[in-house]
C-alpha cells in the first residue's frame, strides 16, 4: 500500500489539532483540569483534539479502527487501526510547556506510518516504515555519540502510586552518575522523537503503545535500536510498555543498568 497520501492526511489533521490545542495552551492558567488517576490529567483540550482527529480520520477511512486516549475505541473489521494520543504530555500542556499530538497507523501488529506534531515549536515529525524518518522534511539520524560521559538519557519520574519497579530511584541514580545528563521531556512521544533527531542519545520508561508508537518507528527509521529493558522485541515491549529507544552505545549502557530490574512479561496488550 502507498502510505504517502495517508501520511499527508495525518499531517493535515495533526496541524488542525495543533491549532485547536494552541488556543487552549495560550491560556493554560485558565484551564479546567480533570484527574483520571495519580499524576494522570485530562483537559477539555485533550477531548476536543481527539474528537477532531477521530472525526476526520474515520470520515476519510471509515473501515479502519480507532484507539485513542480519551474515549472508547472504535472497532471495525479491518487490519488497519489508528492509535492517537491527542495531547501527549498533558501535564506539560496544562503548565504551559511543550507537548505533542501523536497519530500512528497500525497494520496488523506493526506501525506502518505516523505523524508527531509539536505545535509550540511547529515541529512535524513524519515516518513511513522503510522510508526513513523526517523532521519538517529533513531526514533524521540518531546521535553517533558513544562516550559514556556525554550520553544524554530521557525518562519519566515514578511516584509512590505509579512506579516502574521497587528501587526505581536507586537505579536512576546509578544510570545518572557516569553520564552527561538525564532529561525529563514530559512526553513519551517527544522523547522518542528527540532520540531520532539526536537531541537525546537514548530514552527509557514504562509507558503505553498509544503514547510512543510513532516515536518508536521514528527511532528505528533513524537508525536507532528499540527493545524492552531486557533486550527483547516488540512482542514484549508493546505489551508491557517497558521500552528502551537509543543509539547503539546508549542502548548497551541502559540494558546493562536495567538488566536486573524485576522482569515484566506480557499479560494484556496495552493497545
Amino acid at each position: 500500500m502507498n502510505y504517502e497520501p495517508i501520511l499527508a492526511d495525518m499531517v493535515a489533521v495533526a496541524r488542525e489539532a495543533g491549532e485547536l490545542t494552541l488556543g487552549y495552551f495560550r491560556r493554560f492558567r485558565e484551564l479546567e483540569i480533570g484527574i483520571k488517576g495519580p499524576a494522570d490529567f485530562v483537559s477539555e483540550a485533550d477531548m476536543e483534539s481527539e474528537t477532531l482527529i477521530r472525526k476526520v480520520l474515520l470520515g476519510k477511512y471509515p473501515e479502519w479502527s480507532f484507539t485513542g486516549e480519551e474515549f472508547a475505541p472504535v472497532d471495525r473489521d479491518s487490519e488497519h487501526r489508528w492509535l492517537v494520543d491527542p495531547i501527549d504530555g498533558t501535564t506539560n500542556f496544562i503548565n504551559g510547556m511543550h507537548y505533542t499530538i501523536s497519530i500512528a497507523l497500525r497494520r496488523g501488529n506493526e506501525t506502518v506510518c505516523g505523524a508527531l506534531y509539536n505545535p509550540v515549536a511547529d515541529e512535524m515529525f513524519t515516518v513511513i516504515k522503510g522510508q526513513g524518518a523526517f523532521l519538517n522534511g529533513e531526514r533524521l539520524q540518531v546521535s553517533e555519540q558513544a562516550e559514556t560521559g556525554l550520553l544524554t538519557v530521557g525518562t519519566g519520574l515514578a511516584t509512590s502510586q505509579i512506579f516502574t519497579f521497587a528501587g526505581f530511584y536507586e537505579r536512576l541514580e546509578a544510570i545518572r552518575d557516569p553520564i552527561g545528563a538525564v532529561r525529563i521531556v514530559g512526553s513519551s512521544a517527544n522523547s522518542c522523537a528527540y532520540v531520532a533527531c539526536g537531541r537525546l542519545t537514548g530514552y527509557y520508561e514504562e509507558s503505553g503503545l498509544v503514547d510512543w508508537a510513532v516515536g518508536v518507528l521514528l527511532v528505528q527509521e533513524a537508525g536507532g535500536i528499540v527493545t524492552d529493558w531486557w533486550g527483547r522485541g516488540p512482542e514484549f515491549y508493546e505489551k508491557t510498555g517497558c521500552v528502551i529507544v537509543a543509539n547503539k552505545a546508549t542502548h548497551a549502557y541502559l540494558l546493562d543498568k536495567l538488566k536486573d530490574a524485576p522482569r515484566k512479561d506480557p499479560k494484556v496488550s496495552v493497545q
